[in-house]
């Protein structure tokens, strides 16, 4: 039965969604066979083959997706998407995170931002950017909430917003992959950039991250001078 489950959502969903829905049947499963006394021997869903892992995504916000962005930006007359896509940026959160922060846990003379609740579950603090503090500077604060707008009506702005720019394969999470590999760049250790990220598992934020190999040749030092090029032998 589980395996006719797994194969029936492959062909509505991706694999990925499959192996977290299976993910959390078997738990759901071991909780009833070890806790509560169900008369279950094994758990079925250990007897499966799990669909296989997508590849990591490697979307980064290119210069040239940043200025269609940037320009689709300037004409929306949505007053809260360019703050909310530049603290994305700036801050490695994801949308949920930023729709719920609120102004009492912002702390703009520390530079901090504590966020209560996490997709993982548990809180984290998150040190500012000086752009992100100028961007939350120029916020109104007329509620509780950074961001007072609900989740369905943030997605729908962002996804009319991608379409304008031109860039319709480009998510909002993508961001979060873009500040996490910035953050890199910019010298942070892996320990530093989990803080910020809030992830637990270090080969999960591998994933997370894409540097570009420019950047990395940069920090190697200047380019090499003729005097210090390798000869090479006549032929």
């Amino acid at each position: 039965m589980v395996a006719s489950y797994r194969d029936l959502r492959l062909q509505v969903v991706s694999g990925d969604t499959v192996r977290r829905e299976l993910g959390i049947l078997r738990h759901c499963l071991e909780v009833a066979r070890k806790e509560w006394g169900t008369p279950i021997l094994i758990n079925p869903v250990h007897s499966i083959a799990f669909p296989e892992p997508s590849k990591a995504r490697e979307q980064r916000l290119e210069p040239e997706a940043a200025m269609r962005l940037a320009e689709a930006l300037k004409r929306t007359r949505v007053w809260y998407l360019r703050p909310l896509v530049s603290l994305a940026v700036e801050t490695g959160m994801r949308r949920g995170e930023l729709l719920s922060l609120r102004w009492c846990h912002v702390n703009l003379s520390n530079r901090t931002a504590y966020l209560e609740t996490t997709k993982n579950g548990h809180s984290r603090i998150i040190p500012l950017t000086p752009g992100a503090v100028a961007e939350l500077n120029g916020l109104p604060r007329t509620e509780d909430r950074v961001f007072p707008v609900a989740a369905n009506a943030a997605w729908l702005a962002w996804d009319r917003l991608r379409t304008r720019a031109g860039l319709p394969e480009l998510r909002f999470h993508d961001l979060r992959h873009e500040a996490v590999s910035r953050f890199f760049e910019m010298g942070l250790s892996v320990p530093e950039v989990a803080l910020i990220s809030g992830h637990r598992d270090t080969r999960m934020l591998m994933r997370y991250t894409h540097l570009r190999p420019e950047v990395i040749a940069s920090k190697l030092g200047p380019g090499v001078s003729k005097q210090h090029q390798v000869a090479h032998p006549k032929t």
